[in-house]
């Protein structure tokens, strides 16, 4: 087709294309995807009514030829369309036009119809339709019946690895699971560094441990010596030395704040007789006001964790240890200088036991990168699920990894700026590798498998790995596909094996530059010519290149690769192998760089931004406090919503009286603006408006929009959380205060159930009746060791000592490198302080005594931290997981309208540019996080005690596969939209023109049921029968585009000359265009594909609502 054709011709082509209501109006139409491209991209898409603004025709204008005999579809309003009766079906033959329809069509026509050849709603319109003034049409089918059984058996294929296991909680796996976890224990101190994590934390902790043992030491320190001890193991020293540093300097300025506090606390309470007389009440509101503050900083400034923890420790001990109407200032003493002893301790042996200066965990994320990279590129894959996920996974570890590094102080020879640079570049080989299909047959053996093509696994955008229908073939096509294969199976093969070897060279040069190749990998006799196959590369891209173009200029293939989708699925697999080669050509230069450079060990001092260091923290402190698992998905959630929306838009209309002259409106007619474009407008979310400085609202109205964001942020999480800190505190510390409680109180030491409960406490997660019961156990378990150390020998230190190690070590381990810590601290803490005080009182009043007493107050710690985390604002993993999978389909419709309206729909002169390609990869970035986190929060849902039965994971599973796999078709369409444009089928106008409604309807049908279902999942609401399909509206663009192409070629055959040749010979670009066309296409099939597991998987998890139920809830109103 000429790119610009006569205007005769686009006379005849609007005539082919114009139907007869046209004649007397035109429809206005509002292509949704255009929502927040502004007023000049809107006027593009509205056209004027002429003649009112409802119209009822009657047209018997038959279908196009391909199109099947399918019953009409009921439509909520009627507008002209396709669609006409069946009376009608048999008046007119469509012409027959010798211009083959695109694959990109067909194709995806076969899956459509795949999709509604079961809807029979049995209604007839019989050609009346109804204009519904240009806005969204859907059409409503009878929904499908499908089997619940088959369905939950498809879905068991979509459960991760975790979920795959047996009960956590049942009893008959229960025993061989604590087996095989003791095996794996032993197996990881025994071959890998776990050990020397473990030999550091323990020498701390035992060195001070000993240390209270001896007579000279125990007395300097106090009576309450163990805090030596305690301190160490708060911040031990199985860490990196920057973190070690950064928590030592912290955990000293916490418990100086907490002691100053507690100070000033004290001094209040005696400053005079009445306060003297009523010194718990001022204690007590000094302890409430500290504790709600250093409540809302734990839960919001996670880097301040190791600063509140022991601030909070520190003001429990001032205000509840020894109470008494005199303030004994010496016990600020008592407790301030072991917990500098223990810290010194600490610092000493992580500077010099094996000292790891942070340059470790990131050889050994690099390292696994590269592994799985190098994995990838190993076609066919047995197992495509699970490596795609292995790439997700890896592709947020490398961001974690960085993050480590430039939080802390770290000594490598990395600088940050390299492995910021270097992150990127191996995200942008992962993102291309999640392009390349998993299998494929093109390195079958060719006299086999080019034979069997057909039943092949599809390979457009091969996500969901289903298969497609099979198209019949000629002996010509077959020859036309046996040749292109035979021509790209060896140069592919050839650049996929040069890419495995270049990235194990980038690997070799990386982890030798880090000191760790000997431990970590890979094999000496791997090379690290890093420029040598960077050359080999270069070498091979050039030879696949010639290849790939005299492939393109054969005359023995298709000038429009028409009826030819094999052909076309061969060259989308081959391209993505090609584009990931240059991901890696940019890599190997980069590690070239570094290598050529040869850095030394230097110090490097944190480097992340300060504003965003706040709310981390590094990789010990994380799982030391807890609640990873929950802690990740929160924070995915939290950036995912602060980042989506700047993307979001409201629509604001004008004022009733915003035009009231009669010229105004003379003159919008005089230069052809529609009402529609001054209805209203799209502004950004009402935060971004009401900041704004170019905003009309006053500033009364600001000023109060600012104050209600401040309240309303009060009903976060944080205040939450301060709410229950300060409620539990104050409860537990009331005897402290009674003078006929105060003798045992202070006797028995029973303030250690206040500090179990701040210990215990989490801003996100409570724990569930598995931690309940094991952390009670841990306690209980930890002062019956305790004393039955001193009781064994009568108190003989060495014995002790025994006890101590053969206790602390599996312990401590459990708290520093296990899945439960926080139990695993517990049990540290009540053996540190049931032993220790046994032997500072010398075993008075009894052994016993002192054991069951220090046990209980920890045990009634736990209990009342978790009790209360039940109650109030619980978290709940099965709700949370219903929450974040309607935010991720709402993520999704706001991806996929930006997609639509930036990379597809969008104006001349507004082509997406590299700042938005990056934009939307880092989009795509962080919704990859986001399912890997929504994953891993599945995994807790097996750890819930459900009073209505076991919890099945299967439709949550098969629910968040489908959003994720539609969320890849997204990627899709936007990675082909850079290689072609829709607007390229059509170089005219006015065929462009009319294609808009039919564009409008397939975004917002698509849009409609992701919001739909996305507010079912948040309300936990039952979703409504009929639903608008999809399916449906994309059946009838794809319709309507067979039906221009074929007016285009109509005018083409009429044609002679060059326009003649023109349509033989595609322009320079075109075979690109066309290849990926047919991607294109299919990805916007596949999202309908998906649209529909999404339907199936959220009706089985709220349920679905027919007429029936909702008459039932009218009566019940009524």
């Amino acid at each position: 087709m000429a790119s610009t054709p006569s205007i005769d011709a686009e006379v005849r082509l609007g005539t082919l294309l114009r139907r007869p209501s046209e004649a007397k109006s035109e429809v206005k139409s509002e292509d949704v995807g255009h929502a927040a491209d502004g007023p000049k991209a809107r006027r593009r898409l509205h056209r004027k009514s002429q003649s009112g603004n409802r119209h009822v025709t009657h047209d018997a204008q038959p279908p196009p030829h391909h199109s099947h005999a399918s019953p009409s579809i009921y439509m909520g309003s009627f507008t002209h369309s396709p669609r006409r009766s069946r009376a009608s079906l048999g008046v007119f033959k469509s012409p027959q036009s010798s211009a083959p329809t695109s694959p990109r069509m067909s194709m995806s026509q076969v899956y459509l119809d795949s999709l509604l050849q079961d809807l029979n709603p049995g209604l007839d319109t019989y050609g009346v339709e109804e204009l519904r003034d240009g806005f969204f049409d859907g059409s409503f089918f009878k929904p499908p019946a499908y089997n619940h059984d088959d369905l939950m058996r498809e879905a068991r294929y979509s459960l991760p690895a975790a979920l795959k296991k047996k009960h956590p909680l049942s009893s008959k796996h229960f025993l061989p699971k604590q087996w095989r976890g003791i095996k794996n224990v032993v197996r990881d101190l025994t071959t890998t560094r776990a050990s020397i994590k473990l030999f550091k934390t323990f020498s701390a902790v035992f060195i001070s441990y000993i240390l209270c043992l001896v007579p000279v030491i125990r007395e300097w320190l106090g009576p309450y010596c163990y805090i030596i001890a305690i301190s160490a193991l708060i911040n031990h020293p199985g860490r990196t030395l920057g973190a070690e540093v950064d928590g030592a300097l912290l955990t000293i300025l916490g418990s100086a704040t907490g002691l100053g506090w507690g100070a000033f606390a004290l001094w209040a309470s005696d400053a005079t007789p009445a306060t003297r007389e009523g010194y718990g009440g001022v204690l007590s509101m000094f302890l409430v006001l500290f504790m709600g503050v250093i409540a809302v900083m734990r839960s919001y400034y996670i880097r301040l964790y190791q600063f509140v923890l022991p601030a909070g420790i520190a003001i429990i001990w001032a205000c509840l240890a020894d109470a008494s109407e005199q303030v004994d200032w010496h016990k600020l003493y008592r407790f301030g200088v072991p917990c500098l002893c223990g810290q010194a301790i600490a610092l000493i042996i992580c500077s010099t036991v094996f000292p790891d200066a942070g340059a470790r965990p990131l050889a050994v994320s690099l390292h696994d990168a590269f592994s799985v990279m190098n994995k990838t590129l190993k076609i066919p894959h047995h197992d495509p699920i699970t490596l795609h996920r292995q790439l997700s996974w890896t592709f947020v570890q490398v961001s974690q990894a960085y993050r480590d590094l430039a939080l802390d102080i770290s000594v490598t020879r990395f600088r940050p700026t390299d492995v910021l640079i270097l992150r990127n570049l191996i995200q942008g080989v992962i993102r291309s590798q999640l392009a390349i299909k998993a299998k494929h047959h093109l390195f079958d053996d060719l006299e086999v498998g080019i034979s069997q093509l057909g039943s092949q696994e599809e390979v457009a955008i091969d996500i969901d790995r289903q298969r497609r229908p099979t198209m019949l073939r000629t002996p010509s096509v077959e020859k036309i596909i046996r040749h292109v294969a035979d021509r790209l199976a060896e140069p592919t093969s050839d650049l996929l094996a040069c890419m495995r070897s270049s990235l194990t060279a980038c690997d070799a040069v990386l982890m030798t530059m880090s000191g760790y190749r000997q431990y970590l990998g890979p094999d000496s006799s791997v090379s690290s010519d890093v420029l040598g196959a960077l050359t080999k590369i270069r070498k091979i891209m050039i030879v696949y290149d010639v290849e790939e173009e005299n492939l393109l200029e054969n005359s023995q293939l298709p000038a429009a690769y028409s009826s030819h989708p094999d052909i076309v699925e061969l060259f989308l697999f081959v391209h993505p192998i090609r584009q990931a080669a240059t991901s890696v050509e940019r890599l190997l230069i980069k590690v070239m760089e570094m290598q050529q450079r040869r850095p030394g060990w230097k110090l490097y001092f944190p480097s992340y931004p300060l504003a965003k260091a706040s709310q981390r923290t590094n990789a010990q402190v994380r799982h030391d406090r807890g609640g990873v698992t929950a802690g990740f998905y929160f924070r995915s959630q939290t950036q995912l919503a602060r980042t989506m929306r700047g993307m979001a838009n409201i629509y604001k209309p004008l004022p009733r009286h915003a035009i009231s002259s009669d010229d105004a409106e003379e003159e919008q007619e005089m230069n052809g603006v529609d009402r529609s474009d001054t209805m209203g407008k799209y502004e950004e979310e009402e935060d971004e408006a009401m900041n704004s400085k170019s905003s009309q609202t006053s500033r009364k109205k600001r000023l109060r929009h600012r104050l209600w964001v401040v309240v309303h942020r009060l009903q976060g999480f944080e205040a939450r959380f301060a709410l229950k800190v300060v409620l539990v505190t104050a409860l537990l510390s009331v005897p402290a205060w009674l003078q006929p409680s105060r003798g045992w109180w202070n006797e028995n030491e029973s303030w250690w159930c206040v500090v179990s409960v701040w210990i215990m406490m989490h801003p996100r997660v409570g724990g569930n009746f598995q931690d309940l019961i094991t952390r009670a156990f841990c306690a209980a378990l930890g002062a019956l060791w305790g004393g039955i150390s001193y009781g064994v020998a009568n108190g003989n230190p060495y014995v002790m000592a025994v006890f101590a190690a053969l206790y602390m070590i599996p312990m401590l381990y459990r708290y520093t490198q296990s899945n439960h810590p926080r139990s695993g601290i517990m049990g540290c803490m009540s053996f540190i302080v049931v032993s220790l005080s046994t032997k500072v009182n010398h075993g008075l009043p009894s052994v016993v005594q002192i054991a069951w007493t220090r046990g209980v107050a920890f045990i009634v710690g736990i209990v009342a931290g978790v009790l209360v985390n039940w109650i109030l604002w619980p978290f709940v993993a099965r709700h949370e997981l219903r929450k974040a999978l309607s935010s991720m389909m709402i993520y999704s419709s706001i991806i996929y309208r930006g997609v639509v309206a930036k990379y597809v729909y969008y104006e001349t002169g507004e082509e997406p540019g590299k700042a938005d390609i990056e934009r939307s990869e880092m989009l795509e970035g962080r919704l990859r996080e986001g399912f890997v986190r929504i994953r891993q929060l599945m995994a807790l849902t097996q750890h819930e005690i459900r009073l209505r039965g076991p919890f099945n994971p299967l439709p949550y599973s098969a629910l968040i596969e489908a959003c994720e796999r539609f969320f890849e078709y997204i990627v899709a369409v936007r990675q082909s939209s850079l290689f072609f444009h829709p607007h390229y089928m059509s170089d005219d106008e006015q065929a462009a023109e009319s294609l808009l409604g039919f564009r409008r309807d397939a975004v917002a049908a698509v849009l409609m049921n992701l919001y739909i279902l996305a507010g079912a999942l948040r309300g936990d609401q039952k979703v409504p029968r009929y639903l608008p399909s999809a399916a449906a509206a994309r059946k009838r663009l794809l319709d309507y585009m067979a039906r221009i192409e074929m007016a285009q070629a109509q005018l083409a055959q009429d044609d002679k000359g060059e326009r003649d040749e023109a349509m033989t010979k595609p322009k320079p670009g075109r075979r690109w265009a066309q290849i990926y066309s047919y991607s294109y296409s299919q990805s916007l099939t596949g999202c309908v594909q998906q649209l529909e597991q999404l339907q199936k998987y959220t009706k089985e998890i709220v349920g679905e609502q027919g007429f029936d139920q909702a008459a039932e809830i009218d009566e019940d109103e009524e």
